[in-house]
């Protein structure tokens, strides 16, 4: 019972359901006691003394005992429904409430078929057994003590000799649970493969179809039937082994107290109304432990499935708040951020950023470059706490970050990602999605610097259009201009700008960084970028590879100088008509600086 003394703190709260549901059972156990006592004094005091008169009174006490009872049952019912419920919606809202601060570290590895098997079937599991399986455990205990006890009454050597195979019936019972539950925890992890492999086909139909790869996925899914089914069959050889073996020892006990008892009534040491009442009560125990074999599934489950919800909400949380962290307040917040000599690196990977600086005071706008893998996005990452670096510190205002309250750190940044996440709900809720109380006025205006405003306009239901699943239904440009909407209306201090336009088309995304200028006024910005066109406006350019600084400067500077940054300037511009005109814009450009200067 380890796993439900952790879970304690989820049902201990509702302890007075628990309480009532347990007293109602076992006043309607008790009750159940009342049948075999009837029947003896039926057939002993009634039909054999001839006292037929006091049929109908002994009829009308079986018609309150049986409402009584039901009354009992009812009550059972409610308050265990309740009692279950409760703990379910206290369990799924705290994983809930974990998953949602669960580090990058975590999700990095998660799949979410098996995080929403744990919140769904796991949980019901748990309802279950809380809510009725540990009540019926419980009764079974009471109705084995409350039947010996009134045997014991009646004839105390009958009930020790009837009684005699019962220790074999709970070894056998014991053995079963030993087998099963490993069973349970293995189709369990069956099951979370196989809700696994049904999401991601479900989220990469569309990749699914352009190659031309459903028989592939129908054979993967296979596989992972295949994999549920014979851990089912394996459970049910475990089942078919023990069950008949527990019947052949629980039928025992009423063949041997029809033969002896039949003796003792023969002798004269029992009455038949004594005899009958006993073979009522020895099912009252058999019954029980005849179906021990299914409160011990029940148990075995709900243990399985316990399991799996602790491991989920005993998962360690990497990036967490320090003791008496700093809050910023908006008003305050200059977004002067510097990186000093920063190292990290993933668990079990190379280092991903190797002794990284940068100073960038508000206002400012870096610049990233570099192939895939070169440390970009990882220094994104590193600034927005998704993860903590190994070497060096990051400052907002010259605080490490490490020092902040993580919410209000994050509310300072508006990141807009290459990957674009749109969640099933209207535009409108999507543009306002990181702000709380915004006006139909802000998010227009935010759609309109972000090229949006008109395409939305030209939707069936505008800014109510309710976009699909991971917003199906719009193009690539379409989603990417929303989330770039989403980042402008929050009017951070520090904007990120991670490939943000590499969706849209030239002209287009020429118009959105005219917007971004607007935006970009007095605000720290990082711009992640392929082409050359969204990074040559920036202060500095950082120039990545395999996680090393290799090249630094403004445009004018990099293009003047052979490196990978006039490497990547000639590829992106060998195939323009005007690039002659483009360079020589350049050259003049860096002439009039110096001149400047």
């Amino acid at each position: 019972m380890d796993v439900f003394r952790q879970l304690k703190a989820f049902y201990w709260s509702e302890r007075k359901l628990l309480f009532v549901s347990i007293i109602c059972l076992t006043c309607a156990t008790a009750l159940g006691l009342v049948y075999p006592n009837l029947l003896r004094f039926l057939i002993d005091d009634v039909i054999i003394a001839e006292r037929f008169d006091l049929v109908p009174a002994l009829a009308l006490s079986v018609v309150g005992v049986v409402a009584l009872k039901g009354s009992m049952q009812f009550l059972h019912g409610l308050c265990g429904g309740r009692l279950g419920n409760r703990v379910a919606f206290n369990l799924r809202n705290a994983c809930y409430n974990k998953l949602q601060y669960l580090s990058f570290q975590y999700y990095d590895k998660a799949k979410t078929g098996d995080l929403m098997s744990r919140l769904t079937a796991d949980l019901e599991a748990i309802r279950n057994f809380i809510g009725f399986g540990f009540a019926q455990i419980l009764n079974m205990v009471l109705m084995i003590a409350f039947g010996a006890a009134m045997m014991l009454s009646i004839h105390w050597q009958l009930t020790l000799i009837t009684l005699i195979t019962i220790p074999f019936l709970a070894y056998t019972a014991i053995r079963f649970e030993r087998n099963i539950h490993p069973a349970f925890r293995e189709m369990r992890r069956a099951m979370s493969n196989l809700t696994t492999a049904v999401q991601e086909n479900i989220t990469g139909v569309r990749t699914v179809k352009s190659f031309a790869r459903e028989p592939y996925e129908v054979d993967k899914f296979s596989i992972r039937s295949q994999a549920y089914q014979t851990n089912q069959v394996g459970a049910a050889l475990i089942w078919a082994k023990y069950f008949p073996v527990m019947e052949l020892v629980a039928n025992l006990s009423p063949v041997i107290l029809l033969v002896v008892g039949g003796l003792y009534v023969i002798n004269g040491q029992l009455s038949l109304g004594e005899l009958v009442a006993f073979f009522s009560m020895i099912w009252y125990i058999i019954g029980p432990m005849w179906g021990i074999g299914f409160h011990i599934n029940n148990y075995t489950q709900s243990k399985a499935s316990g399991e799996r919800v602790l491991e989920l909400l005993n998962e360690y949380i990497h990036i967490r708040n320090a003791d008496n962290a700093i809050v910023l307040k908006d008003d305050q917040v200059k977004g002067h951020v510097r990186f000093e000599n920063v190292t990290f690196h993933y668990p079990d990977k190379a280092p991903a950023l190797k002794d990284f600086s940068v100073d960038a005071k508000p206002g400012t706008v870096i610049g990233l470059l570099g192939a895939t893998g070169s440390g970009k996005s990882t220094v994104i990452q590193l600034l927005m706490r998704a993860y903590d670096v190994r070497k060096g510190r990051i400052t907002l205002d010259g605080i490490d970050i490490r020092e902040l309250d993580l919410e209000s750190l994050r509310s300072q940044i508006a990141p807009v990602f290459q990957e674009t996440f749109l969640f099933s709900a209207s535009i409108r809720d999507n543009i306002a999605y990181g702000v709380k109380d915004v006006t139909m006025e802000q998010i227009e205006r935010a759609a309109k610097l972000a090229k949006a405003h008109d395409f939305i306009m030209e939707l069936p239901d505008g800014y109510n259009t309710v976009v699909g699943e991971r917003g199906m239904g719009l193009s690539g440009g379409q989603k990417q201009r929303i989330a770039i909407a989403r980042a402008l209306i929050k009017n951070p201090r520090i904007l990120v700008l991670d490939d943000a336009t590499s969706a849209v088309d030239m002209e287009t995304e020429h118009e959105i960084q005219a917007g971004f200028k607007e935006l970009m006024a007095g605000r720290t910005t990082f711009i992640i970028a392929h082409r050359i066109s969204s990074l040559r406006h920036a202060d500095e350019i950082i120039v990545l590879e395999d996680g090393n600084v290799i090249q630094r400067g403004t445009h004018e500077e990099l293009i003047s100088v052979p490196g990978h940054y006039l490497d990547t300037y000639n590829i992106q511009y060998a195939d323009r008509p005007d690039r002659e005109d483009v360079v020589q814009q350049d050259v003049v450009q860096q002439v009039e600086r110096r001149v400047a200067q």
